[in-house]
Order: structure tokens, then sequence, then C-alpha cells
């Protein structure tokens, strides 16, 4: 039974995590560009410099959060540039880029540093929805995926912590080859869980990682945490 279960976690569930993803961003973009324009303009005025510029400027440094709470502006991008290392490790786990290995290591990017950052970080924007007031404008669902996200990291983090670092490394240990058999497969839509991954003492670990991920992934587009795929058209929208 367990055996089903865990095939169902690393098999289909991930097909549909990434169909309720990619129809949820769907839908999303379709209820903005269907929605009557807003009266007035939302532009910030004085308007400085290039447009093209200013918007990413906006949008990648978030100055206005800067001007009000710095440390949080500071947690925020420590956040967001180990979310992009984590990004381009699971991207190694796919496939060979060279352009990863510009700076030659073993995967993951970081020796553990990044998900040790992304689990401080992320508890830090859970707490701080217990206080005021944040509190006061949150719902349950805010909780509940910062939970996820946090428990998804956890998890993958111990996968990669006790394989680099601990004396039963060797046990733990999956070659990355075997990662990318799984991953390709599943991108040609021929899925095939090899027993390297399934009979290690790693498996449980890897099936809650890959659980949490998942809820992730189908949880993400109807979230406030959408904000970060429509960051680039609000701020558009500031400055036209």
């Amino acid at each position: 039974m367990l055996g089903y279960i865990s095939y169902f976690i690393l098999v289909p569930m991930v097909y549909i995590a990434f169909v309720t993803l990619i129809v949820g961003l769907v839908y999303k973009f379709y209820v903005i560009f269907r929605a009557p324009a807003p009266a007035g303009t939302g532009a910030i005025f004085p308007k400085r410099g290039s447009k093209v510029l200013g918007l990413i400027y906006d949008a990648m440094a978030v100055p206005n959060v800067y001007n009000k709470q710095k440390v949080f502006w500071f947690i925020i991008m420590v956040f967001h540039i180990a979310f992009f290392f984590l990004f381009l490790g699971h991207l190694e786990l796919v496939d060979e880029f060279s352009f990863i290995q510009v700076i030659p290591h073993k995967i993951f990017l970081g020796g553990g540093v990044v998900g040790v950052i992304l689990i401080i970080t992320t508890l830090y924007f859970l707490f701080r929805r217990f206080g005021t007031p944040y509190r006061e404008i949150s719902i349950p669902e805010d909780f509940v995926i910062l939970l996820v996200l946090f428990f998804c990291i956890l998890f993958g983090s111990i996968l990669h912590l006790a394989e680099r670092y601990s004396d039963w490394g060797a046990v733990l240990r999956v070659d990355v080859n075997d990662y990318r058999e799984w991953l390709q497969s599943m991108i040609l839509l021929k899925p095939q869980l090899s027993y390297k991954i399934t009979e290690l003492s790693h498996y449980t670990i890897l099936v809650l990682h890959v659980l949490f991920a998942n809820i992730f992934l189908m949880m993400f587009p109807f979230s406030k945490m959408i904000h970060s795929v429509f960051t680039f058209l609000a701020h558009y929208r500031k400055r036209k």
C-alpha cells in the first residue's frame, strides 16, 4: 500500500501539480486581462529614469520596501536570491548546464547554505504574520502555504545535508544521473522510477519532499504568492 502511495506522489501527483499550476496561471492571466481597465492612472509621480530600466529596478530591487522596512527588504532579497540558486540546483538535476558550472561545484551550489537560508527566511515570513498588523490581514491560506513551503525546503535540505556531510553519506547518496533518468523520463511522459532511488534509506524523505513540493505548486496560483508572477505587470502599470 505504501509503495502505491509513494509512486502516486512521485509520478501521477507531479503531473497533477504541474497541470494545476499551469491552468491556474492561465486562469489568473485570463481574469486580469478580461477585467475592465481601472479609471485614472496607477502611475507614481514624479516619474524618474528610463521606463524599461526603471521597471526592472522597481521589480527587482523593491525600493519602496527598502525605504519603509530595511530589515524586511534585506530578508526579501536574501530569500529571492537563495530561491534563484535553489532553482538552478534543481535545473542541474534535470540535465547538465555548463553555464551553471562556471563555478565548479557539486550539486547543489552552496553546499547546503542555500537550504538553510531558505528555512530561516521562510520561518521569518511565517512568524511575521502572527504579529500586528499582518495578523489582521492574513487568512488561514497564508499560513498554510508558508508551512507547506517550509516542510518542502526542510525535507529537501535533510536529503542534501545528510548525503553531503553525514557519516552515512555514502549509504544515502544517489547518483545525480539516477535523478536525471527519473526527471527526464517524467518530462518525456515516459515515467521510470529506478530501484536505485526507491530502495535506498532516504526514500521516505524524498517522497515527503516531493509531496510538499506538489502541494505548493498546486496552491501557488491561488495564493498571495502569485504576486511574484505579476510584479512586472504591476510596476509597468505604475510607470505607464
